[in-house]
């Protein structure tokens, strides 16, 4: 399977680095199947850094990685995810760890409607209702070293 990872810069040796934020799916090396995402990603990461937008492609051995990962998969964005990703966020997560979390991805866009319920401005049927009407790309997030080990690097290359 083909996974993109949009950045500034070429990642040649994706490495797990203490973000400067609570991510969705906490601490990892974040990609995605959709070629989109990652283009629009790799814009986002350049106006705010500088540099270059680059995509960088990998080759997942997804299969293999099953059977001997723990895997967390959430297939929609529905209320096991929406809960996951609010306790993410907040950095009140203690559940299960995870070499990689599959799912949804919360951009700025979708993240206002977290902020919303978060503020209490939103309900969760509400907020639940509004993301499900939107079409969320997927990510993948690597969240060890061990899963990092099946992920294989395979070029880069400068976004338009």
């Amino acid at each position: 399977m083909l996974l993109y990872h949009g950045s500034n810069m070429v990642v040649e040796s994706p490495e797990i680095r203490k973000p400067n934020r609570n991510l969705d799916f906490g601490m990892g090396f974040y990609t995605t199947s959709s070629l989109e995402q990652a283009n629009s990603f790799s814009h986002i990461v350049f106006n705010r850094r500088g540099g270059r937008p680059i995509l960088s492609i990998y080759d997942f051995d997804y299969e293999t990685a099953r059977s001997s990962l723990a895997i967390k998969e959430f297939a929609h964005a529905d209320e096991e995810w929406f809960d996951f990703v609010c306790a993410m966020r907040i950095g009140e997560y203690r559940g299960r760890q995870y070499d990689i979390i599959i799912g949804p991805v919360a951009n700025d866009t979708v993240y206002r409607t977290f902020i919303g319920f978060l503020a209490g401005v939103t309900g969760k049927e509400e907020a639940l209702r509004q993301l499900m009407a939107r079409k969320l790309h997927d990510q993948i997030a690597f969240c060890s070293d061990k899963a990092l080990g099946f992920l294989t690097y395979t070029h880069s290359k400068e976004v338009d």
